[in-house]
């Protein structure tokens, strides 16, 4: 297979990255942590207090519990969740562990302590502005319920100062935690917009080298095979009209028809294996353009001349199989298009670059003038490729041909 034809490569699976949960939630696991070790502590308070009779103790462990619950089995879900039916729930859930708060807080005071973890969840929960609305009155649970029990000192004095230093606390500590989240899910969209358009780029790019190697394939097929059977198309019509004449002649033809089909079969095979040209590959470039003008000769009537001026060097092969089939071409067009009876080839290295020029005294064309055919097209094509530039000039007198190519 030729070294430069665009293969298929597996596509990376990409269900896993775009389907990958955000960073947030994969360390979400540390929140659950510390929600377990809040429970645990908020129960070793409510035991601490002597003051709460055991049916006290067990009713706001029992609330606990239901907070507990009503968490795993519902509250999870709504904060991790990110879909359209988030918002709301997360705003039940939220009145649920308000809800509870209060009534436990009512019955035993230890049951503020939950305001540690109930506050971080309303802003995972809620956005900011919901977040705040929940925790402030969250926040005043303890204070009520000390104005309630204690009278309005010392509601005011032992609570309402460490109620806003926590409402303080919880406010900046939730806004932190929604930014974390709202750049975490930023980053995440971002980076599976990323993989979409590194997919779509090589998508793309198989496409636009599967339609390189289309063009490359047509252009080898047109001046190798087209060609070679034109000529033995044109020599076996040749060999027919010499039939009831001159059988020699005849005979003479289909020699050379056989020749020019054994030629075509090795261009056929070196382009099935990605090789150079069959004509480059049993000598150099000048030989092979020798080869070219031999045949010519052998063919038709035409005069043929071929000289080469500068330095005598090895071109890169790419840059000498573009040099070999536009001269290949060009005598194509001079067989079939040109009428020429006289045409030269010569092969210029300088310091920097390979000029080549094809000139033949034929009809000329009008080089304005859109063509149905791919020779032109497939020049112009390869010398792109490579980085040169082809001029076409044709007139009365004639036809040039000048394609100039980086060395």
């Amino acid at each position: 297979m030729p070294a430069d034809v665009p293969v298929d490569q597996p596509q990376r699976e990409l269900v896993a990255t775009a389907a990958a949960p955000d960073a947030w939630q994969r360390w979400f696991w540390l929140w659950e942590v510390y929600f377990a070790i809040g429970y645990v502590a908020c129960v070793l308070l409510m035991f601490s207090e002597t003051d709460v009779t055991p049916a006290g103790h067990a009713v706001a462990i029992g609330i606990l519990t239901v907070m507990a619950l009503w968490y795993v089995t519902y509250g999870r879900a709504a904060i991790t969740a990110r879909d359209a039916c988030s918002a709301w729930r997360g705003r039940v859930f939220m009145i649920g562990m308000v809800a509870l708060l209060v009534a436990g807080a009512f019955v035993q005071s230890s049951m503020s302590f939950t305001l540690f973890a109930l506050c971080p969840m309303a802003f995972m929960a809620l956005d900011v502005r919901e977040a705040v609305l929940v925790i402030i009155p969250a926040n005043l649970t303890p204070v009520l319920t000390a104005l309630a029990e204690d009278g309005l000192e010392t509601a005011l004095y032992g609570f309402v100062p460490g109620t806003l230093l926590t409402i303080t606390f919880a406010v900046l500590l939730g806004t932190w935690i929604t930014r974390i989240i709202t750049q975490s899910e930023e980053r995440g969209r971002l980076i599976r917009e990323l993989e979409e358009s590194r997919e779509e780029n090589a998508r793309l790019s198989r496409e636009a080298g599967v339609a390189a190697e289309r063009a490359r394939l047509a252009a080898e097929i047109h001046d190798t095979l087209a060609q070679g059977f034109t000529s033995i198309v044109t020599l076996v019509q040749a060999a027919e009209s010499e039939l009831d004449g001159d059988r020699d002649k005849a005979r003479r033809h289909l020699e050379l028809a056989a020749r020019a089909a054994r030629e075509n079969l090795g261009e056929a095979r070196a382009l099935v294996a990605g090789l150079v040209p069959s004509a480059l590959g049993t000598g150099s470039l000048d030989e092979a353009i020798r080869r070219q003008l031999e045949r010519l000769a052998e063919e038709t009537s035409i005069k043929a001349s071929y000289r080469v001026d500068g330095e005598s060097v090895v071109l890169p092969t790419v840059t000498e199989v573009v040099l070999l089939r536009a001269v290949q071409e060009s005598l194509t067009n001079v067989r079939k298009h040109s009428g020429a009876s006289e045409v030269s080839i010569r092969l210029r290295v300088h310091g920097s670059a390979a000029v080549l020029r094809v000139a033949d005294d034929g009809s000329g064309f009008d080089t304005d003038r859109p063509s149905d055919g791919f020779g032109l097209i497939g020049m112009r094509s390869r010398a792109t490729q490579v980085g040169g530039t082809l001029s076409v000039h044709s007139g009365d007198s004639g036809t040039t041909v000048q394609l100039e190519v980086p060395r």
